[in-house]
């Protein structure tokens, strides 16, 4: 089959690797009918994802057709239509007993095997993302072997919603959801998210959802920011234009500043010339610029919701200024699982149009450019699908929309 491969940093190619096969009992293959590239992804394509080996498929946002099912697979048929999870849990250990499906305790050896000891950091494995956590092929290739398949894959009702529509459900969607969820946003909040990319854009799709009344949006891609205050209501915030964000949202509060800040940026967000150095020397694991915004843009008794992926230590802290407010910190990664059934109902009620920032429909031969564009930033890419099987665009304005 044609799979999406990594060969090491800035270097990913489309090529022929062999077929998946069942390997547990409740696994089922899936013949994947579209997939993304997520902003997750461009950490692994930048190089900063440790535990990658050449040769691993990429690839966690994906769905598809079951072709065929393992023997203990009891909650899908052949031929039944998908949306896999992007997290991988058994749904019966402590930690999936109590929804919290991103801590399964059985799916990831990655972590513990590669520092040659049990790991209890370990957390859910994943799809595509390194051996740290488990070292699973992605979705980004013509098939995929899908493991516990009586817990991940949400089968899509004959319903007449396209791929498009539920695909996020996947990851972003969730992901948006649970950020909105951890900042506590009700009705009349005011909110603030750092970053204006997929996940960043799902979040505020579900903070309006949820009824908050403000969001002020950082980032400062002016394509991106455009785009989220046509679409969402935002109020933006580009940080090349403005020297200090959380000073100006504070300043358009009453001098309190926002009830929640979500940082959907991580640990690439752009920061000062010392922090480019200790992470450019690995002196410290991530840069800290958006969460020191969150944490200033944040009133008294706030709270900070963190779904932006960080590794290791960060320069600068401002532990005092939060504990000085009161604030409360919600982060991690998305218990998928639990929110998916709600999403894909909202989705079909007309509440929830995820598939609207799709900027670019790519053939999985594409892959490798729809990665280029996506981590430059060139073409007003917002969010990259590919579909295999999908003719290839004869020049790359032929499938941007």
């Amino acid at each position: 089959m044609q799979a999406l491969t990594y060969h090491g940093a800035h270097d990913v190619r489309v090529e022929t690797v062999s077929d998946p096969i069942l390997v547990a009992e409740d696994d089922i293959l899936l013949r994947v009918t579209a997939t993304a590239i997520c902003g997750s992804d461009l950490h692994i394509f930048r190089g900063r994802t440790a535990g990658m080996k050449n040769g691993d498929i990429l690839g966690h946002e994906f769905m598809g057709i079951v072709e065929d099912i393992g023997p203990a697979v009891t909650r899908l048929r052949r031929g039944d239509r998908v949306v896999v999870p992007f997290t991988i849990a058994c749904g019966q250990c402590f930690y999936c007993n109590r929804a919290l499906f991103a801590g399964c305790e059985t799916t990831n050896t990655g972590r513990g095997a590669l520092l040659n000891k049990k790991d209890a950091r370990s957390g859910a494995g994943l799809f595509g993302y390194s051996h740290l956590y488990g070292g699973y092929a992605g979705g980004q290739a013509e098939y995929v072997r899908v493991p516990k398949a009586n817990v991940g894959p949400l089968l899509i009702p004959d319903s007449g919603l396209a791929d498009e529509q539920v695909l996020f459900l996947s990851d972003i969607l969730p992901t948006g959801y649970q950020a909105a969820l951890n900042a506590d946003i009700s009705p009349g909040a005011t909110v603030a998210i750092f970053g204006a990319g997929p996940v960043g854009l799902m979040t505020a799709a579900c903070a309006r959802m949820l009824g908050a009344s403000r969001i002020f949006m950082v980032d400062h891609h002016a394509y991106r920011l455009a785009f989220a205050a046509e679409a969402y209501g935002v109020l933006p915030i580009n940080f090349d234009q403005v020297d200090d964000p959380a000073g100006f949202i504070i300043d358009q509060t009453d001098f309190r500043g926002v009830d929640a800040s979500i940082d959907a940026v991580g640990l690439e967000a752009k920061g000062s010339a010392v922090e480019t150095v200790l992470t450019t020397l690995k002196l410290e694991g991530s840069s800290g610029t958006a969460l020191r915004w969150a944490i200033a843009a944040t009133r008294r008794g706030g709270v900070v919701s963190v779904p932006g992926v960080y590794a290791g230590f960060i320069h600068g802290f401002l532990f005092g200024d939060a504990f000085e407010k009161g604030l409360t910190f919600r982060s991690g990664q998305t218990h998928v699982q639990r929110y998916m059934p709600e999403l894909l109902q909202r989705i079909a009620a007309g509440e929830l149009r995820p598939e609207v920032i799709i900027s670019h429909r790519l053939a999985l031969s594409e892959a490798a450019y729809g990665y280029d564009i996506f981590n430059k930033k060139e073409d007003a890419c917002r969010k990259v699908v590919l579909v295999p099987g999908l003719t290839p665009a004869l020049a790359p304005e032929a499938s941007v929309s």
